[in-house]
């Protein structure tokens, strides 16, 4: 069983800035702008120095900017200076710091604090742990569709963490965060309908989820795909697929993937292990995106 501290998502700064590039003449317009008090100016001023755009990488004038438009009220900025606290990015890592700026961000709405403050009482960083205060500001950034906060509200409802336990809510929770992409989500929707758990049991739906996330290099239903090849549960029965999907996730780290790989290859031969790793292989080549 998965702890429920080391699954929750955190979101940092990650916000697309004008593309990846930025001209001199933009650059030198949006300080002008800054230097003079728009608030909106600073807050994408301060982004193109954490993110090094159009100038080179600077955390600690990226923090300067945040704080000006942060002290305007700006919600982005404050999460944004937050995040530069929680980090230690430009600044000193400083706990009480992020929460104070993660709380004034949260109270105007903004998702990505909302879900870190969330993980800050859940974790009990910085301020006394209290998981039903997580569970509320879970609730609010899930609510907006934030894919992380969606994603720890179903951990919440799977463990029964600040709400009651409730599977039928975890897998409400995950297919809304696995319908926006995220991988972890897909993951644990395809495991809760493999164990039945909130669903009926559906290997097929669970194979689905599990190939969605594996396409996209997670490890976890990489090797859940190995034992549905195994077992052919939702999919014809086939050993050598299920080593070649075992071969790729313990290249990235997984540990039960290397030791089932080290089983089934003790009953297959020379020729058969051959085959198993050109599948792999060719797997590989075909979607490069399978190894993180």
């Amino acid at each position: 069983m998965k702890a429920v501290l080391t699954t929750l998502q955190m979101v940092f700064l990650s916000i697309p800035i004008m593309g990846d590039e930025v001209t001199k003449s933009t650059f030198e317009d949006i300080k002008v702008r800054a230097e003079k008090g728009e608030a909106v100016d600073q807050l994408l001023l301060g982004k193109l120095y954490a993110r090094g755009v159009g100038v080179p990488q600077d955390f600690k004038m990226a923090a300067k900017w945040f704080r000006k438009s942060a002290e305007q009220g700006n919600a982005d900025a404050q999460y944004s200076l937050g995040a530069m606290f929680d980090q230690g990015d430009g600044l000193l890592e400083d706990d009480k710091n992020a929460i104070k700026w993660y709380r004034k961000a949260a109270k105007q709405g903004n998702a990505k604090a909302q879900n870190n403050l969330a993980i800050m009482y859940n974790i009990g960083r910085g301020l006394e742990k209290d998981t039903k205060q997580s569970a509320k500001f879970f609730r609010k950034a899930a609510e907006q569709g934030h894919a992380y906060a969606q994603y720890n509200m179903g951990v919440m409802y799977e463990f029964g963490e600040g709400v009651p336990r409730s599977f039928r809510e975890a897998v409400k929770w995950y297919r809304k965060a696995a319908e926006r992409g995220f991988a972890q989500a897909q993951t644990d929707l395809g495991l809760l309908y493999a164990m039945g758990e909130g669903v009926p049991q559906d290997f097929k739906e669970a194979y689905k989820w599990f190939r969605i996330a594996a396409e996209r290099g997670n490890a976890q239903s990489q090797f859940s795909l190995g034992v549905m090849y195994a077992n052919g549960q939702g999919v014809l029965k086939n050993e050598l697929t299920a080593y070649a999907w075992w071969n790729i996730a313990s290249a990235s780290g997984h540990a039960a993937a290397k030791r089932y790989k080290g089983i089934i290859t003790e009953r297959f031969s020379n020729n058969e292990i051959c085959k198993a790793q050109a599948l792999s292989r060719e797997m590989l080549k075909n979607n490069p995106k399978l190894l993180k």
